[in-house]
């Protein structure tokens, strides 16, 4: 990403997937009678995203550590409740359809075979490996991912946008700081004190009792961002209610930790891999034993196309 003519696409791909296994029938299967449907939804939006954005790189982001140990110390109840079950010697397993975990190993394969970046990290998120390509980025950025968490990468001063799913990746909501004025209040840069103000039960956020997505959004209209909020806290001339200056002091020792959980980390030690939009297979060999073997169809057939061309 060196040119000011490089658009880069990020793929929150644990988030398209699950998206792709739920909005294609799982009457699509490999000729063996294996469910594929998230695979081949996921080649088709794949397809679809680079027909309609045009992309000149393209990263498919991936959860290496889906819940990570440091921000579960910071908050314990972080995904808590997306735990299936906890082993002494191993990690938490995320609780997911039984016919999706097989597919994973195969999207990796079929994204290998096709030479499109796949890069997880070990101890962090999708979402984290997004943040730091963004920071990295000297061109435009589009984020697609069905997770509002990364409108906190927003920002209009660098081309960065985050397309969110309405309906396939067809329907795409384009965020940008507008959008997120209009809808909550706040810019890219205040979605995340938003988010933490606010809560969010969805990841296990507890939030501060009593304040919600409204009182957020002005508390921080009137005092700026979240450091601004609590100095209010300690000064008795604030425009603050006894009781929301009552809930935010109790909510300290939350509100001193919350930043680090919430905010995407933009420092990750990224592999050193290319990032450039392929036009031909990286190993078409191994691509066309996947796709027969699997029944991969027209998803790769069409995406094959859209590469090349």
């Amino acid at each position: 990403m060196s040119t000011r003519r490089e658009k880069c696409l990020l793929l929150d791909t644990p988030s398209l997937y699950f998206r792709a296994y739920f909005g294609v029938p799982e009457s699509v299967k490999a000729p063996d009678g294996t469910p594929v449907n998230a695979v081949r939804g996921l080649l088709d939006f794949i397809d679809r995203l680079v027909k309609d954005h045009h992309p000149t790189h393209l990263v498919a982001c991936m959860d290496a550590d889906w819940r990570p140990k440091w921000r579960v110390d910071l908050i314990p109840s972080y995904k808590a409740h997306r735990v299936a079950e906890e082993h002494p010697a191993g990690p938490d397993e995320e609780v997911v359809p039984d016919t999706l975990s097989p597919q994973v190993p195969l999207i990796e394969a079929v994204l290998d075979a096709l030479g499109i970046a796949r890069v997880g990290v070990e101890g962090y998120e999708a979402d984290d490996v997004i943040g730091t390509y963004t920071a990295r980025a000297t061109g435009p950025v589009d984020i697609v991912t069905g997770d509002r968490d990364l409108y906190q990468l927003v920002d209009d001063a660098r081309g960065v946008r985050v397309l969110y799913p309405l309906k396939g990746v067809g329907t795409l909501q384009v965020t940008d700081e507008s959008y997120l004025r209009e809808k909550y209040g706040v810019d890219g840069r205040g979605y995340a004190d938003l988010a933490l103000l606010r809560g969010d039960p969805s990841d296990g956020l507890p939030g501060v009792a009593g304040i919600g997505e409204k009182t957020a959004a002005k508390l921080l209209a009137e005092f700026g961002d979240l450091a601004g909020v609590l100095a209010a806290v300690d000064d008795p001339r604030a425009r603050l209610t006894p009781t929301q200056r009552r809930r935010l002091t109790e909510a300290r020792p939350y509100l001193a930790v919350a930043p680090k959980v919430v905010r995407v980390a933009d420092d990750v030690p990224l592999p050193d891999v290319g990032t450039t939009l392929p036009r031909a297979p990286r190993d078409p060999e191994a691509l066309d034993a996947i796709a027969a073997r699997w029944g991969l169809g027209g998803s790769l057939r069409r995406l094959l196309v859209t590469l090349g061309a």
